[in-house]
Formats: structure tokens, C-alpha cells, sequence
């Protein structure tokens, strides 16, 4: 049964920038030998993914369709289809004393982690004097994605 929208599907994946460092996966022997941080309650198991519901990025989710059961494939995803282009204004400036007020009082590091009201993820850049610098892009925007996927089952 070739995949379509509508369907439900289950992969194993790996997921590789093209200089071949593997940035996520489900399988855990793949993630340890990468050196991969990983949440201690993550289970490593097929990702079960509704075809058509947006909830993989569109090139991988493209490069599913028409595989069947038991297939496996590389898929490579260009930039827009995937996390996008890196963009400036995606990288904001804020005023130190501001922004250490948003994130509880504490003093901005660079590489610190925040998070928007809304749930989006930023890095710390720079903290130069009196202005903070946080890059929202996400941080795989701007790169090109090979996926090793094998497809488990298709309902």
C-alpha cells in the first residue's frame, strides 16, 4: 500500500545534516553513538505521523509519499521545505535591563535558552553593554536535511 494523505504512518528516521552529523532519531543505539543530548523520558520508537496534518515538516513528509511498507529511502530536504532560510529579522535586540525582567530578573548569558509567551524557542547571541540579542531562527533554519527512513506500517 503506497503512502497518501489521510494515511497513518509509522518510521524509524534518521535525521543527518550533509556533512553526516545526525541531529535527531528514533533509534536510541543510533542517538548514543551520535553523542546526542536526549531527555531521559524520550522513548526511542517509530514516530507514528498522520499524512496531510502538518506535523512532520513538508519535505520529509513529501518524500514519504507514494513509499509503502517495509521501504526504505533517503529523503534530502532543501531549506524551504524544511526549517526555512536563516533571516535576520528573526534575530531581536531587546534592552538588557527589559529583557532580564522578561526571563524572571536573572542576567542574559550568551547560549542561553528562552522561550516567547507563545512557545518559540530563542538563543541568547549576544549581550553587548546595554542591549541582549536573541536569534529566533530555528537552528536547523538554513540547512539542508538528509532523512534515512524506513517505513514500519502504513494504515
Amino acid at each position: 500500500m503506497a503512502i497518501e494523505t489521510g494515511d497513518t504512518v509509522n518510521i524509524e528516521y534518521v535525521g543527518r545534516l550533509p556533512d553526516g552529523t545526525v541531529f535527531d532519531t528514533s533509534r536510541e543505539s543510533v542517538a548514543t553513538e551520535a553523542g546526542l543530548d536526549h531527555h531521559p523520558d524520550r522513548e526511542y520508537d517509530p514516530l507514528t505521523v498522520e499524512m496531510g496534518e502538518s506535523e512532520i515538516i513538508q519535505g520529509l513528509e513529501n518524500g514519504l509519499v507514494g513509499l509503502g511498507a517495509g521501504d526504505e529511502e533517503t529523503v534530502t530536504v532543501p531549506p524551504k521545505e524544511g526549517y526555512g532560510e536563516r533571516t535576520e529579522d528573526r534575530v531581536v535586540e531587546y534592552a538588557a535591563d527589559e529583557f532580564s525582567a522578561m526571563i524572571g530578573g536573572r542576567d542574559p548569558q550568551e547560549g542561553m535558552e528562552v522561550q516567547t509567551e507563545q512557545g518559540l524557542p530563542g538563543e541568547v547571541v549576544a549581550v553587548e553593554g546595554e542591549t541582549v540579542r536573541v536569534d529566533f531562527n530555528h537552528e536547523l533554519a538554513g540547512e539542508t536535511l538528509e532523512f534515512e527512513v524506513e517505513v514500519v506500517s502504513v494504515e
